[in-house]
């Protein structure tokens, strides 16, 4: 798959926005990886120990520090540079966090991605552009049945709901700008990944469950944790990211038949609860506690969520490289390796990229 992915993207201008975040970094290093020319737009790193900085993102990239919101910024950076690939990854991501800023969330996720929209419809070229929202768009009956890509869309807290609408902003620039029926005159593919809960190395945000578990493990603490028996299609990072380069690929060679959503996920089995994972995350560490606190008036948050992967399957020919145990492994070997050896990190963080591309 590496030697694959690299004669796509070899030499090709790549926009990618949301490089300076936990996703982004890794999606920043496999392009460089590749032989890619990227562009980066995003807002600035929050602290000294986010991947951007440990992997050295800035001498990887074409490096904008700017807003989404910032329309005349983007348009002007987009333009200029004239990808022929566009990665949409930037996003106020957090569940928790969009309770407190509701309007921002809103703001960034919807109103962000038609900003880029916009700026796209003026590149005079071919490019194909790949927009990342949620397995959280979907309208959640909390049932066992994965969702397919035709489910219905929705979202109860402010996240959900803000990428539930970011899918109709791209649904209607689709249909109005974009169509392809009209392909040949404007000449973009869009498709859309929605991808389940990524873990991996470098993830430092707040009140997620394996940052929230690599700290505690790292200083020895006792591990704290919400809602235990809440069920999520967790998955390493790298899995959606090649799903994502993937459909990168296929809506290149042929973007009229790729402009369409895909869900990338595990496979249902591995779609693991809180405390599963956890109890996993303490195993491949070798030592760890936990308890479960009980929060009264906490934000709601899914119980149970599954997608169905079976599209991208069939027509990606893209399927989860590693179960759930291999998964948490494979990140924990990333925190112990930032614990014991910090200076090492970036060469690890390659490593684990090449290892992962080249599995079967």
């Amino acid at each position: 798959m590496f030697e694959d992915l690299k004669q796509i993207y070899s030499g090709k201008k790549v926009f990618l926005t949301g490089h300076t975040g936990f996703k982004g970094a890794w999606m920043l290093k496999t392009l460089s990886l590749l032989g890619a020319e990227v562009k980066g737009y995003a807002l600035e790193p929050l602290t000294e120990n986010d991947l951007f900085y440990l992997i050295d993102g800035q001498s990887l990239c074409e490096s904008v520090i700017a807003d989404l919101r910032d329309r005349d910024k983007l348009k002007k950076e987009l333009c200029e540079f004239e990808p022929d690939f566009v990665f949409h990854l930037a996003a106020q991501p957090l569940v928790r966090l969009s309770y407190e800023i509701p309007s921002e969330t809103f703001e960034v996720n919807a109103i962000g991605t038609a900003n880029l929209l916009d700026a796209i419809r003026l590149i005079n070229k071919q490019c194909s552009v790949v927009l990342i929202t949620t397995d959280k768009v979907y309208h959640n009956y909390e049932w066992l049945y994965p969702y397919r890509e035709n489910d219905r869309l929705g979202g109860y807290d402010p996240y959900s709901a803000s990428k539930a609408c970011t899918e109709l902003v791209i649904d209607s620039y689709r249909n109005s700008f974009f169509n392809t029926k009209d392909f040949k005159n404007h000449k973009k593919g869009i498709a859309v990944g929605r991808a389940g809960n990524v873990i991996g190395g470098g993830d430092w945000s707040k009140d997620r469950l394996i940052p929230d578990i690599a700290r505690a493990l790292s200083q020895d603490e006792e591990i704290i944790i919400r809602n235990p028996f809440s069920v999520r299609p967790w998955q390493h990072v790298l899995e959606p990211i090649t799903g994502y380069l993937m459909l990168g690929s296929y809506l290149h060679s042929e973007p009229v038949r790729y402009s369409q959503a895909y869900n990338f996920g595990p496979v249902a089995e591995d779609a693991l609860s809180v405390e599963q994972m956890l109890k996993l995350a303490i195993e491949s560490w070798g030592s760890g506690k936990y308890k479960v606190v009980s929060e009264t008036n906490q934000p709601h948050e899914a119980g149970l969520l599954k997608l169905d992967v079976s599209k991208a399957a069939f027509e990606l020919k893209w399927f989860p490289k590693m179960k759930a145990k291999d998964t948490v492994d494979f990140t924990i070997a990333w925190y112990r390796q930032f614990k014991n050896e910090p200076s090492t990190i970036n060469n690890f963080t390659k490593e684990q990229i090449i290892n992962f591309l080249q599995k079967k």
